[in-house]
């Protein structure tokens, strides 16, 4: 999985190196951009029911594909930026979550930790 992050990573620093966009890439604009792409992807379950969401025709699928694509992409060029090994990261906040939701109060439950 790694190596295949690496080489997807080089090709997306690649793409965005040879079109000289790094000059517009600042942390701010990228969380921008996250967070636009984000809306993009959401709208696409806008007014459908929780059990709609789980079972989604092929043509929405089709449309929600790009947008978690484009999410990846904002996430590596972000992390590049501010030079966060993401994997690393995402082990200490699964580590921080399980001391926060432990799973003899957590299991089946929607609360927040400060409510469990």
């Amino acid at each position: 999985m790694e190596d295949r992050f690496d080489k997807l990573k080089k090709k997306a620093l690649s793409f965005r190196d040879e079109r000289d966009w790094r000059q517009y890439h600042s942390p701010k604009n990228l969380a921008e951009g996250l967070s636009v792409e984000a809306a993009e992807l959401l709208e696409n379950f806008l007014w459908i029911h929780p059990e709609q969401s789980r079972d989604l025709s092929e043509e929405k699928k089709a449309r929600i594909r790009p947008e978690l694509a484009d999410i990846f992409v904002f996430l590596i060029y972000l992390c590049e930026e501010l030079k966060v090994d993401l994997f690393e990261e995402t082990e200490k906040k699964i580590e921080h979550n399980a001391q926060k939701y432990p799973l003899h109060k957590a299991r089946g439950s929607h609360k927040k930790y400060t409510d469990l």
